[in-house]
């Protein structure tokens, strides 16, 4: 099992009379593809900005060790990439992840691997304000690998993307994550977070509904049991499994919303497939009809 990381106790914010995050608790593992989930207005961007010090909380903590993590520690642990910004419009793809590197203090030795990974090497020499919103999405994508941080917080890390350029990110976060690094990601589009993440938190009206990986959800719900033999997290699959089945490749046990592919292995090489979904049990309610991640989410919140 994955160590934990760190975890937020008791985070709240408002905004004058609204109330965006109400005693948001919840706790981050190493290594892991942790899904945020909830619809537009959920407080998913408020949560993350908190957690990044965008902006300041009005209660709570973030704790790692048993002990609060202060502003310098914070900056140590966790990287924020949001949706929707172009940075540096001026200045060249190439400059933006070379500066990363140099004054972020970012991994050269990851540098052509995510150039390959996230295909930016056409878009090296092209002004930043210049690109379109997929190619802006993957040149952010890019600058969050390349950190050093063991945390990456990422805003809607597939918006803008078509269904190839998904696949690949996806296929490129397994790897990261099969190393040991952590991917928290905002997502509001279920059947996304339902295909490439470990476990999720499940957030509505600011307020935590639910935390674990889909069975657990579901048994919390009261709408199903595990079938099957465990085949444990996606990201310790990763460590043993290469890529190489296509998008609804049958996994060891029947998926949730869609069957997983076999996890990458944890070199930071392109594979010849990206993956997909990470393998869980599957989740039957007592008719044996599945229960997707979609129906846990409606009946906690």
């Amino acid at each position: 099992m994955e160590s934990m990381l760190f975890e937020v106790e008791g985070l709240s914010k408002r905004f004058g009379g609204i109330v965006a995050l109400a005693d948001v608790s919840f706790h981050v593992r190493a290594g892991e593809m942790l899904g945020l989930i909830g619809p537009n207005g959920a407080g998913k961007s408020t949560l993350f900005e908190c957690l990044a010090g965008v902006l300041p909380c009005d209660r709570g903590s973030l704790r790692s060790g048993g002990r609060p993590v202060n502003a310098p520690e914070r900056r140590s642990l966790l990287f924020y990439v949001p949706d929707g910004i172009a940075p540096w419009p001026s200045q060249a793809v190439r400059w933006a992840l070379d500066f990363t590197i140099g004054f972020l203090g970012g991994r050269a030795s990851l540098r052509e691997e995510v150039i390959r990974q996230l295909d930016l090497g056409p878009l090296l020499q092209r002004p930043i304000g210049a690109l379109s919103k997929g190619q802006r999405k993957r040149v952010l994508l890019g600058i969050g690998l390349l950190t050093a941080q063991p945390t990456l917080l990422i805003d809607e890390p597939f918006e803008g993307l078509d269904l190839r350029q998904a696949r690949d990110v996806a296929a490129a976060f397994r790897t990261h994550a099969a190393l040991g690094r952590t991917l928290f990601l905002s997502i509001h589009q279920i059947g996304d977070a339902a295909r490439y993440c470990d476990r999720f938190v499940l957030l509505s009206g600011g307020r935590v509904c639910g935390e674990g990986t889909v069975p657990e959800l579901a048994a919390r719900a009261g709408l199903g049991n595990i079938a099957g033999a465990a085949v444990g997290s996606a990201a310790n699959n990763a460590a043993s499994n290469a890529v190489g089945s296509p998008v609804g490749s049958p996994a060891s046990t029947h998926a949730v919303d869609a069957a997983g592919n076999p996890a990458s292995s944890p070199a930071l090489s392109p594979p010849s497939s990206p993956a997909s979904s990470p393998a869980v049990d599957a989740v039957v309610d007592a008719a044996g009809n599945s229960v997707s991640l979609e129906e846990v989410f409606l009946a906690l919140t």
